[in-house]
């Protein structure tokens, strides 16, 4: 291992630019002629549109052009999709309502685009957008997906008759069924996962540019997955012919899911580009992004948990309504069916499970992938669940836990999982060791004795993340392959670029990449390049997001790396007069094995293209492209604990221990993935503690901004006791399984699980406030 290559705490490279802000986000791009966007936002949750007035903000000052909805259909412009296909359990497909980038005829949430207005200036844009008059017909609005499925609710879409996007399910009906009648005990309870907004620290952007001359379109955006975006707006969207387009992502900060998919407005300023004659640029502002974001969760749960009389888990019965709000964005229906009821079995030995889900329309901001996407309804549910058949049952919890662990492996779940690998056991023993468990008590009384409640909860994960492989997820709907690509080359002078498909926006891919072939090569990493997030320059690939990067992304990065390792041993072989087979790489040379002859790194590339002397009918250059497809899901897994003090007269809740110990099987950067883990747990507090979108009856976004949206600061969180331990994954050749959404999976329920346990409750609504941990505890009081 060297000192920069696998393993090695190395600074993240990128971070010096960012740092002293020289980073190139789309809002820092400038093109020649460049105008600016504005929009106007359906003002209303569910109306009509009788009639659209554009001529006073036609003739304001600096006004180029002001677009409405039926003009982009006059020109071809498509709907936006959805790109995973679900079908109901009597085989009916998912019901999709048309989804108009520009709203031409109705609105269905408060943030609907319904006209782009394209001025000189920014302000100008926002001035002639006031301007525009839209007389609607206000209809009424549902917000609350149970309540969209009653009979009085309003239509939202005429093809999705009751606002029913789909009824699906997945498992054993009648074994659940019949283990939940036989049980000696049955724990039940609902669950609610309270909706976020994702809140990236960079708001979304879009820069059109149509050159009319090549008559070609380059859209510069904040996406995850730009390859992924060009595809989409050429064969759906209709927007440009694929080899006309070229999209690019930049620096991104931060997506967390919400930046994966294709929005409205990408679309929109390519074609208001075109329609124009000039480069459109919109940048949204912090209000934009809280209305028209994909926000993430928003499920109502009942489950049943059965258990027999040795206290063995024998059934597990989930029902679940998930509001997708009032469209179905590009992963959104495979995040509440294949994301969440595939991972209901957890760590534990299930034998039957049964999970319904009924997909709802409302009239909010669509629902999509955010951080851990499914995972975390899914740990939360069944980690609220067994912390409180615990208490039911009157045993420990990590006793219970312990005692429904999967201890062999493979495991073929009930719910189409196959774990590969895991120690559970290693994982809950870290962690209760890390919080001194077994010393709680003794805390617990000391904080009585100040006047405090205390209590500790715990949660116990698993996830499956590098998404793939291509064909399991195609026979589940998926509208694309899972794979990822990287070509590998290597320059004359000997150093290196690698061009991969994934795509950084935080991750620190710069670094961990690099190292990848430093520890191969021996090349120093500030001689490695990282080339993502532009179409024209690196090969298709899926993008990142899943925590796929390093199971898959760097897996494809590994292939390319053996196909250029054999090439350049064999010119060495020749160089050196020797058997390919006694040639190694150490040191950033290549060397004849058991002796001192060697030829440096770069001279051997430098041999590769002056050709002068290469083996027999070997081809000048030394690059390498693969494509990779994993076999199977990669399933991290760990056990949280968060101990808790609670204020009875003012119901503040502090956390004054939380400990994190996951697997993640192998480590490339251990900084890089502590820092992963502390941003998710970070995030998983915050929607435990603090945050919670808002909307009223008539469809109103309430909490529309940062003073009525509470976001996580330094002093909520405490300074997390982080560990790993390491069950290889065997299913990609690196042995990664992902770090990135871990945190923000385990973290709540561990946090909900501790409160309930300090107030001696069953249950809290999330964000546990302290308003509302105050009401809980004089509800309890006064019983």
């Amino acid at each position: 291992m060297g000192i920069e290559g696998v393993g090695a705490r190395v600074a993240r490279k990128e971070d010096k630019r960012f740092i002293t802000g020289a980073g190139r986000y789309v809002d820092d791009m400038v093109v020649p002629g460049m105008k600016h966007a504005a929009f106007v936002r359906s003002p209303h949750a569910h109306a009509q549109i009788k009639k659209i007035d554009v001529k006073k903000a036609q003739a304001m000052p600096g006004v180029i052009g002001v677009l409405t909805g039926r003009e982009l259909k006059a020109d071809g412009i498509g709907n936006l999709i959805c790109g995973w296909m679900i079908h109901s359990k009597d085989g009916t497909p998912m019901k999709m309502g048309a989804w108009s980038p520009l709203a031409f005829d109705k609105v269905r949430y408060v943030g609907d685009a319904v006209v782009i207005v394209v001025a000189e200036t920014k302000g100008q844009a926002r001035d002639a957008a006031e301007a525009v008059e839209v007389t609607y017909k206000e209809l009424k609005a549902v917000v609350d997906a149970p309540k969209a499925l009653e009979r009085s609710a309003p239509q939202i879409h005429p093809e999705a008759d009751g606002n029913l996007i789909f009824d699906w399910e997945l498992g054993d009906s009648t074994a659940t069924n019949a283990a939940i009648k036989a049980a000696a005990h049955v724990t039940r309870m609902k669950i609610v996962n309270n909706r976020l907004v994702p809140n990236a620290m960079e708001p979304r952007a879009a820069l059109g540019y149509y050159d009319k001359a090549e008559d070609h379109y380059t859209c510069w955006t904040t996406s995850q997955n730009p390859h992924v975006a060009r595809l989409v707006m050429s064969a759906f969207y209709n927007v440009a012919p694929e080899n006309k387009l070229r999209v690019i992502a930049p620096d991104v900060g931060g997506g967390f899911g919400s930046k994966i998919f294709i929005y409205p407005e990408e679309i929109i300023c390519l074609w208001a580009s075109k329609k124009t004659g000039v480069p459109v640029k919109w940048v949204a502002d912090r209000t934009e992004s809280f209305l028209t974001d994909a926000h993430g969760r928003d499920h109502v749960s009942t489950v049943e948990m059965a258990f027999d009389k040795d206290n063995r888990i024998t059934g597990l019965k989930v029902d679940t309504i998930a509001n997708f709000g009032a469209y179905m964005s590009l992963f959104s229906s495979s995040v509440p069916t294949y994301l969440y009821a595939t991972l209901l079995s957890g760590q534990y030995d299930i034998p039957a499970i049964h999970a319904n889900v009924r997909a709802v329309y409302t009239n909010t901001a669509p629902v999509d992938a955010y951080r851990g996407a499914g995972r975390p309804e899914a740990t939360y549910l069944l980690e609220r669940t067994m912390e409180t058949a615990a208490r039911e049952l009157g045993v420990s919890p990590a006793e219970l836990r312990r005692k429904n662990f999967i201890t062999s492996f493979p495991h073929q779940t009930p719910v189409i999982m196959n774990y590969d690998a895991g120690d559970y056991g290693a994982s809950l023993d870290a962690a209760m060791k890390a919080s001194d468990y077994a010393g709680f008590a003794k805390r617990k009384a000391d904080a009585a004795k100040k006047g405090k409640l205390r209590g500790i909860g715990m949660s116990c994960y698993i996830e499956a993340c590098g998404i793939a492989p291509s064909a399991a997820v195609g026979s589940l709907g998926a509208g694309v392959g899972l794979w990822e690509s990287a070509e590998v080359r290597v320059n004359a002078v000997g150093t290196i670029e690698v061009l991969t498909g994934s795509h950084s926006h935080g991750q620190g891919h710069e670094t961990t990449f690099a190292q990848l072939v430093n520890e191969r090569f021996g090349v120093p990493i500030d001689s490695v390049s990282i080339v993502h997030g532009d179409t024209d320059k690196v090969q298709m690939g899926m993008g990142t997001y899943g925590s796929r990067s390093g199971a898959v992304g760097m897996s494809a990065i590994v292939k390319a790396l053996d196909k250029v390792e054999a090439k350049a041993k064999k010119i060495a072989a020749h160089l050196l007069e020797a058997d390919e087979g006694d040639i190694v790489i150490e040191n950033g040379a290549l060397k004849v094995a058991g002796t001192d002859k060697n030829v440096p790194w770069f001279q051997m590339a430098l041999a590769a293209y002056t050709a002068h002397n290469l083996p027999g009918g070997m081809e000048p250059g030394l690059k390498e492209t693969a494509f990779y497809d994993p076999s199977n899901f990669t399933f991290p897994a760990g056990c949280y604990i968060c101990e808790v003090e609670i204020d009875p007269e003012t119901g503040v809740t502090k956390i004054v221990q939380f400990v994190a110990a996951d697997d993640f099987g192998n480590i490339i950067n251990p900084m890089i993935v502590e820092g992963q883990v502390h941003g998710g747990i970070a995030q998983g507090v915050g929607q435990a503690l603090l945050e919670g979108t808002r909307y009223d009856a008539s469809g109103q976004l309430l909490t529309a901004s940062y003073m009525d949206y509470t976001m996580p600061r330094a002093d909520d969180l405490p300074s997390f006791k982080i560990s790993t331990s390491n069950t290889p994954c065997p299913g990609n050749p690196l042995g990664i399984k992902g770090c990135g959404e871990a945190g923000a999976i385990g973290s709540p329920p561990a946090v909900i699980n501790a409160i309930t346990d300090a107030i001696g409750i069953t249950d809290i609504a999330m964000p546990a406030s302290p308003s509302t941990v105050w009401a809980a505890i004089q509800a309890t009081t006064k019983h």
